[in-house]
C-alpha cells in the first residue's frame, strides 16, 4: 500500500520592529525524511529549541539541523509530526543490525534496544520526556511488558520507558511528538 503524504503548514509567528505579532513563515516543515527506505515512517522535523528556557527572538530563524536526530538538542526540545505507512512483511523482518544502523544514522546508536526476546525490531529508550499525540489513525504502543492500541486524539506520556511503534491497523497514522530532553533519576541504578 502506497502512502500519501498530506501536506501540512507549519505557521511560525514573530514581531515587527514595533514589537507586534506577524507571522513570518507559513508553509510545510522545511526538514522532511523517510527513514528505512520504503515503507518506512517519514519524519516531518517541525521546531526545536536548544535550551530551557527557550530564547524568544523578535524574528525566530528556522533551526539548523544536520540530518535527522532522534532526541531533542541536550537542554532543549523538540517537535516532530512521523507518518507511520501499515507495517509490511518486509518491515517485521528486520534485523537487529538494520535497526541498530538506523538509530545510528540519527545520531541515537544508543536508544537501540532490540534482541532476540524484543517483542518488536524498532524497540528503543531515550532520555527524554515525550508528548504522543495521534492526529489520524491508530497505532499500538508496545513495551517490554504489554502493549495498548491508541486512536486519532489519544496522547501517551513517555518518561524514558522502551517503546516501539507498530501499526497494525492497515492504514497510515500520523502522530505529533514533543520530546523534551531529560535525565534520569537515581531510581534507575537499582532497577
Amino acid at each position: 500500500m502506497q502512502q500519501e503524504n498530506k501536506t501540512f503548514r507549519r505557521v511560525v509567528t514573530g514581531h515587527d520592529a514595533d514589537g507586534k505579532a506577524v507571522i513570518i513563515a507559513d508553509a510545510p516543515p522545511a526538514h522532511t525524511q523517510l527513514v528505512g527506505g520504503p515503507g518506512g515512517p517519514t519524519f516531518f522535523e517541525v521546531w526545536h529549541t536548544l535550551e530551557t528556557p527557550a530564547s524568544i527572538a523578535l524574528q525566530p530563524a528556522e533551526p539548523e539541523e544536520n540530518g535527522l536526530v532522534l532526541p531533542p538538542p541536550k537542554n532543549g526540545t523538540r517537535l516532530r509530526i512521523i507518518e507511520f505507512p501499515p507495517e509490511g512483511e518486509a518491515f517485521r523482518k528486520l534485523m537487529a543490525a538494520d535497526t541498530a544502523a538506523e538509530f545510528k544514522s540519527m545520531g541515537s546508536e544508543k536508544t537501540a534496544s532490540t534482541g532476540e526476546a524484543a517483542p518488536h525490531p524498532l524497540m528503543h529508550r531515550t532520555k527524554t520526556v515525550d508528548y504522543g499525540i495521534v492526529l489520524e489513525g491508530e497505532i499500538t504502543l508496545v513495551l517490554d511488558r504489554g502493549e495498548t492500541t491508541i486512536y486519532a486524539g489519544d496522547i501517551v506520556i513517555q518518561s524514558g520507558t522502551n517503546h516501539a511503534w507498530a501499526n497494525r491497523s492497515g492504514r497510515p497514522c500520523r502522530m505529533a511528538f514533543v520530546l523534551i530532553d531529560g535525565s534520569f533519576s537515581n531510581e534507575f541504578d537499582h532497577a
